[in-house]
């Protein structure tokens, strides 16, 4: 197999380079790198990135971090700074490095609990060695960070690179692990997960923010946020600014006076439908790592008239393509697009992962069988998006989590206004909710998600549903689609305010790329009355406050109607469809079986299957886990934390089991079933989490356990 011959390549390589520590560089020379190596031959592997410096790559800065004042993972914060809050106050919002220190505590706590009693310190955190020893240490580290922009020069906003380098770096054993940010975060959104395992292993580590991150432009007074996230006039910041909308000035100011107090956010507004482009941006920020690490590791000397031979080339490099989310999806995509030999395996949690539509295969679970295939993100979303909120008031979903964060008598005014629709057929309350919740169960949703469909609508279904209806079809900020935009409202009536969120200086630390953040939310301008936050709108068509009911059923056409704007999104979902051929790559896919937001039936199980059926000597194994869900860092709150486990120490399981598997030969464990145990207690007092609570991926699972695939047909256990 490929990776055997790269690991003995390793191997007769072990002592051929001197190693050269990364704090030893002078500062000096790091702070503009644009040198081009000199071509070298790398047994027909790809190694554009490492003779020259790629093309699309602009300037490139660089900087040292010592591993005590500051250092690659924590910002120099560590593990103690991680698990407590952080002050804007300390924050100063005209430095890049501070904003720096805000950017990494906030994408850290992001993925992962730090909560204590949830397994922060003493299962997984810095302080947990690469071979999983706890230690009383901080977990800083010190090394070289690389940033630059990716440019196509077509007039779009670019794509953010970042390479680190830890100290603990070796040049003859060079490796990479690829970090692409999850969510519509920014480029340290992945800084938690792949980040963190790829330093602890002495790897460079190289992320992007694939097009999205926090780029808010406040139209009204006309900021943005430069690259390096300090607020300025956009005017003046010009190719600085990490988001400007496309509008002339005098558009902009046309929009301001009919919808004013207004924001454009970047993963939505970009017009570049951005996610079409995550593969192809993971393998660049590969390529990006290359080419950095050929500066700071130079080219061995020339002999006998030959020309310098670059130090790490794809053929001596381990490459795991990795992340969670929408990176992890990121991560599948770049190895299906792979096609000079970069990837060697992947290892991803819970990918947004969506197939194109063909023959669909078969999921059965137990007694239950599902059929529906692959659906993309935007199609589960606004079927959600209409249907959630009356669901979580079924009988079956009492006692969710976060209840007070869905009004009931908005929800049950949702009911209502789906029963006149004729999108329910029962008549009383009680009856539309369990009918909305049986529908949502029919189109795939697990039953093991019912108790998450509200907290879920109310902190992210109809944000990511609107961001993702604008990115699909490259609609302008001005577009106002299905009569929706971004303003700070009012907390109590979510009128819009016609004033600067507070937070907006530190905006590029604080936020997540996709409002809800820092006071600005969803609005519909079209509300009875006048523009409101979605969640208070009351609808035209029903004169009732039913949470934007006619948003919904707007961008719902958008997935399944034949108007201009529907062909335009569904047109852009076309371009983000994966094909699941991974061309024979090792790769482990983690998913939580309670995931409400990325089910499962809709992403990793077709997914698999497809991938079974397209290749035959297929490499892909899927590791499914009983009480985890998609946002581990809701294990913070009480409610959450007595029912679930947390993803993330699979997630570093399956990069353990994919680094064995390419350094050692060892095999990959079989797809299977892992049956987890909640920590239990009352809520606000849950205990410990303990090794018991989380057993390991094994590698050679029960036969009740494994997952299967035959003829067309996935079977996982119940």
């Amino acid at each position: 197999m490929r990776h055997d011959k790269k690991h003995n390549r390793l191997t007769r390589l072990g002592d051929a380079f001197m190693t050269r520590p990364a704090h030893a560089l002078p500062l000096a020379a790091l702070i503009l790198l644009g040198t081009a190596l000199p071509a070298a031959a790398d047994n027909g592997r790809h190694h554009g990135a490492v003779q020259s410096k790629p093309h699309w790559l602009g300037a490139i800065t660089a900087t040292a971090y010592d591993g005590e004042t500051d250092d690659l993972l924590t910002a120099g914060l560590g593990r103690s700074g991680l698990a407590l809050p952080l002050s804007v106050a300390t924050i100063d919002p005209a430095s890049p490095a501070q904003l720096r220190r805000l950017t990494i505590h906030t994408n850290y706590r992001a993925i992962v609990d730090v909560s204590p009693n949830g397994g922060f310190g003493t299962l997984y955190g810095p302080n947990i060695t690469a071979d999983g020893a706890v230690t009383s240490g901080e977990g800083k580290i010190a090394g070289i960070e690389y940033i630059a922009y990716a440019d196509d020069r077509d007039g779009g906003p670019n794509v953010t690179m970042m390479v680190q380098v830890p100290a603990t770096f070796d040049p003859a054993r060079p490796c990479i692990i690829t970090g692409t940010s999850s969510g519509s975060r920014g480029v340290y959104g992945a800084i938690g997960s792949s980040g963190e395992w790829g330093l602890k292993r002495g790897c460079a580590v190289a992320y992007t923010d694939k097009g999205t991150g926090n780029g808010i432009h406040d139209l009204q007074a006309n900021t943005v946020n430069l690259r390096n996230g300090v607020r300025a006039d956009a005017a003046t910041a010009g190719d600085d600014s990490n988001f400007t909308a496309r509008l002339a000035d005098l558009q902009r100011q046309s929009f301001n006076a009919d919808t004013p107090n207004r924001f454009a956010v970047k993963h939505a507004h970009s017009q570049r439908n951005p996610e079409r482009n995550w593969g192809r941006d993971t393998l660049r920020a590969v390529e990006f790592a290359f080419y950095v690490l050929n500066q700071q590791f130079p080219a061995a000397a020339a002999t006998r008239g030959r020309k310098p031979q670059p130090r790490i080339v794809p053929s001596n490099t381990i490459v795991i393509a990795s992340s969670v989310s929408n990176g992890g999806g990121a991560a599948l995509a770049a190895a299906e697009e792979d096609r000079h030999g970069l990837i060697d395996g992947v290892a991803v949690s819970e990918p947004n992962i969506q197939v194109a539509r063909g023959p669909d295969p078969v999921i059965r679970r137990g007694s239950t069988v599902y059929t529906g295939g692959s659906k993309p993100l935007y199609d589960y979303f606004t079927y959600a998006s209409l249907y959630q909120p009356c669901a979580a008031q079924s009988a079956r979903a009492v006692g969710s989590p976060l209840a007070a964060f869905l009004p009931a008598a908005l929800a049950n005014n949702r009911c209502t206004s789906l029963a006149q629709a004729g999108l329910l057929s029962t008549t009383t309350l009680p009856e539309q909710a369990d009918e909305a919740l049986d529908k949502l169960l029919a189109y795939g949703w697990e039953t093991e998600t019912i108790p998450l469909h509200l907290s879920h609508y109310a902190l992210a279904t109809t944000a990511i549903t609107m961001t993702y209806a604008n990115a699909h079809g490259r609609f302008s900020v001005a577009d106002n689609l299905c009569g929706q935009s971004f303003a700070l409202t009012d907390p109590a009536s979510g009128v819009v305010l016609n004033s600067t969120p507070s937070l907006l200086p530190w905006s590029f630390g604080l936020g997540n790329g996709v409002p809800p953040t820092i006071g600005i939310n969803v609005v519909y301008n079209d509300s009875v009355g006048g523009a409101r936050r979605d969640v208070f709108a009351v609808s035209p068509s029903t004169n009732r406050a039913d949470l934007a009911f006619d948003a919904a059923v707007c961008q719902r056409e958008l997935a399944t109607g034949r108007s201009a704007n529907a062909w335009r999104v569904r047109a852009g979902i076309a371009e983000v469809q994966a094909k699941a051929r991974l061309n024979g790559t090792p790769a482990i896919i983690v998913h939580g079986r309670s995931d409400t937001l990325v089910p499962v039936n809709f992403s990793s199980r077709p997914y698999v299957a497809q991938n079974l059926r397209n290749e035959r000597r297929s490499q892909l194994r899927y590791i499914e886990v009983t009480n985890a869900q998609h946002f581990d860092s809701f294990l913070a709150f009480p409610e959450y934390a007595t029912r679930f486990v947390p993803l993330h120490l699979y997630f570093n399981r399956a990069l353990d089991l994919m680094w064995a598997h390419l350094t050692e030969s060892q095999p990959l464990p079989p797809s299977q079933l892992v049956r987890t145990t909640p920590r239990g207690g009352t809520v606000g007092a849950a205990p410990l989490l303990t090794a018991d609570h989380v057993p390991p991926i094994q590698l050679a699972p029960a036969a009740a356990d494994r997952i299967t695939f035959s003829g067309n047909t996935l079977t996982i256990p119940d």
